[in-house]
């Protein structure tokens, strides 16, 4: 694979933590006693994630498709309860002790000890680090082990980047480790939406000869499958953790002013408040809201291709993204987009063609883009069908695996798996 023009011109495209520790692999997996020949190692892949729910909801399907070629795959994150879920699919778990808000100077030399113990202990072959202090502290620790190949996923900037006037003296900080975890000798570094990777390279974080563009985690097309329009008073849905930064309080600002127009649709949240980002929405906040009559919150949902299918419009109002998974899995379910013309969002979002984008922070013109598509069940649904076909063509969960094996492969050259007569499996 040629980086060079990779980087310059990217393809379109709960549980009990003892348990947690023990890898659970199907009798499939294992030699045959009784077979004469001696089994071939596999080589390890190590998963370092934040936490544990973001590797299931982002990254599960590549690592499934990992263990198929023939990886051992391990993964390590910060544990809520969801290791068991992970060993359930044959798939080998490590809580990681990480904070994702925290900079407490004592918990992060801590946290990147941790690390530096686990790859030692482990040896993997190759590490996906995914999401800020994975990709940080554990490039720095991948300096102690010259044979280890690393894997950099950026899936967005985070709270850091988003926040200019805070936190000055740590935005410096944070991009000195960018520099140095992104120039590890033996990495390659993905980014989701062609803005970041630009971002990074002005400011000499990354090696563009060393980047390339994925567009995300890719969307199941054949599970989240195109849904007709609903019948009934239209709804209105934005779905994410409720944050700030997504864009919720202009969400319902847009609300309000819709509700003054006596609009009959319904106005509705689904996600989960995320106490660990300090940009979390407090639940007095999400109540009030509620019992004034703005909105509707569902709270989180794991059935999101029935909850996008009770939606006649998805919205999103972020300030900036790395690629959103729920509007890849609003345009594979046909339905039309609102979102703020900021990174990621306009990587799925075509202005006119399965979408409407408006500016960051703008009410005025979310409500307005809104009343557009209320106003026109036609338009809802040619939008809707342009954006089952740009997810299909362009955004598939198959397409993002592929791409990503095939730098796995690159990476470990003589190192990929194997099978029993020491042959690569075709």
């Amino acid at each position: 694979m040629n980086h060079k023009n990779e980087g310059k011109n990217p393809p379109a495209a709960a549980g009990n933590q003892s348990r947690s520790n023990q890898a659970s692999f199907p009798a499939s997996d294992l030699q045959d006693e009784g077979n004469a020949e001696q089994p071939v190692p596999r080589p390890t892949l190590l998963f370092v994630v934040n936490v544990d729910w973001f590797f299931l909801s982002h990254r599960l399907p590549i690592a499934l498709a990992a263990k198929k070629a023939g990886f051992h795959v391990v993964v390590t994150a910060a544990d809520t309860g969801k290791g068991e879920v992970i060993c359930s699919y044959g798939l080998e778990f490590r809580p990681l002790l990480i904070s994702r808000s925290s900079f407490n100077p004592i918990r992060e030399v801590c946290a990147l000890a941790n690390l530096i113990i686990l790859y030692i202990r482990l040896r993997p072959d190759l590490v996906h680090h995914v999401t800020t202090k994975p990709i940080l502290y554990g490039s720095l620790a991948a300096y102690l082990l010259p044979h280890m190949a690393v894997v950099n996923a950026v899936s967005g900037l985070g709270f850091t980047f988003l926040n200019p006037g805070r936190g000055r003296v740590q935005r410096a900080l944070v991009k000195l480790l960018y520099r140095l975890a992104l120039h590890h000798p033996r990495s390659i570094t993905i980014f989701q939406n062609l803005d970041d990777l630009r971002l990074f390279s002005s400011q000499s974080l990354i090696n563009v000869e060393r980047a390339v563009l994925i567009r995300g985690s890719g969307v199941d097309c054949a599970k989240f499958e195109s849904k007709q329009q609903p019948q009934g008073a239209p709804v209105v849905m934005l779905a994410s953790r409720m944050l700030w930064d997504k864009g919720v309080g202009e969400f319902i600002d847009a609300a309000r002013m819709l509700h003054r127009e006596v609009t009959d649709a319904r106005f509705v949240l689904v996600g989960s408040i995320d106490r660990g980002n300090r940009s979390s929405i407090c639940k007095t906040h999400l109540e009030g809201w509620v019992q004034e009559g703005v909105v509707e919150w569902w709270g989180w949902r794991e059935d999101m291709l029935e909850v996008l299918g009770a939606a006649s419009i998805v919205v999103l109002p972020s300030y900036r993204e790395g690629l959103p998974k729920v509007l890849l899995e609003a345009a594979a379910t046909a339905r039309p987009i609102v979102a703020t013309d900021v990174p990621g969002c306009r990587e799925i979002v075509r202005q006119g063609v399965n979408g409407l984008l408006v500016p960051p922070r703008d009410s005025v013109a979310l409500a307005e883009a809104i009343q557009t598509l209320l106003r026109s069940p036609k338009l809802r649904e040619e939008f809707g069908q342009a954006g089952r076909e740009i997810a299909e063509a362009e955004l598939s969960e198959d397409i993002v695996v592929a791409q990503t094996l095939d730098l796995y492969r690159e990476l470990l050259s003589d190192r990929w798996p194997r099978d029993t007569a020491g042959k690569v499996p075709s």
